[in-house]
């Protein structure tokens, strides 16, 4: 499929040099290399987690990034409501617009661990279930292995999280900070927020017992989540997170397993140029 829509690419009069990653982390350091090579756009082809590596090398630079959306769940692509499909998504690339967009920036154990990201944090139950979802499983299954690693959940106390947000300070099990309505691919989560925005929209929910996310999971399932007891929607530019001394708290970020708290997470304004299609609308 990728060679497909370089031929697309390269009938439409682009000059492409492709550059296959050779692991993990290391798609930021090839677009940083091509960028000063001389490169005038990056065209990411891949998942969530590959495109946040690639725009993790871009951060400050003024050359825009292209999505060529594969991978188990790209939230970015259905956020743009972008067909799945590489080939299409090469077609319509002469026709997508440049946007200037803030990025998030997050820090955790101690600032050992820090990174950028375009889409979300999650900290709490949904980080938990990346932590412990099964790679092999995910390669034979897709979304499948989320599912199963999710149920391993059920019946479990949850750790508490205690969230900071402008002075404010509340408790949660599950805390999502986000810059896209889309979660997973398949939901939504966040109602008021978007690519183009310069804040988080920050959801908590509370709980101790992960039997209550049976609940959550209707309401999002229904979209009925806005107003549901046990559920705080705010906004934010800057979130600091804390959790018990004697249990781990994980993070995610953009669906891949990041740290474990305590975390800070801010705005980062202006960080990148994106392609997005021309009937894109933020929140």
């Amino acid at each position: 499929m990728v060679e497909r829509a370089v031929q697309i690419l390269t009938k439409r009069g682009h000059n492409v040099a492709v550059a296959p990653t050779t692991g993990p982390a290391t798609a930021g350091k090839i677009a940083r290399e091509r960028i000063a090579g001389g490169a005038d756009l990056i065209v990411a082809a891949g998942g969530d987690g590959t495109i946040n590596e690639v725009a993790e090398g871009m951060v400050a630079s003024a050359v825009p990034l292209a999505i060529l959306p594969a991978g188990t769940a790209n939230v970015l692509a259905s956020e743009m409501k972008l067909a799945l499909q590489l080939e299409r998504a090469a077609q319509n690339l002469d026709d997508w617009l440049p946007r200037r967009i803030s990025v998030g920036h997050a820090t955790c154990e101690g600032g050992r661990v820090a990174r950028h990201f375009l889409l979300m944090a999650g900290i709490g139950v949904d980080a938990h279930i990346v932590y412990h979802v099964s790679g092999a499983l995910k390669e034979r299954t897709g979304k499948l292995a989320y599912w199963i690693a999710a149920a391993k959940v059920l019946g479990r106390r949850l750790p508490q999280i205690h969230v900071d947000i402008d002075g404010q300070r509340r408790e949660c099990s599950f805390a999502l900070v986000t810059k896209v309505r889309n979660y997973g691919g398949d939901f939504e989560i966040a109602r008021d927020v978007g690519l183009c925005d310069d804040r988080f929209e920050v959801v908590l929910f509370e709980g101790r017992s992960s039997l209550r996310y049976l609940k959550y999971l209707s309401g999002m399932m229904l979209g009925r989540l806005g107003g549901m007891e046990g559920v705080t929607v705010l906004r934010a530019s800057r979130v600091a997170l804390d959790g018990p001394r004697d249990e781990r708290v994980h993070m995610q970020i953009d669906g891949e397993y990041a740290g474990r708290l305590p975390a800070e997470i801010r705005i980062v304004p202006d960080a990148l140029t994106l392609l997005v299609p021309p009937d894109y609308r933020s929140a």
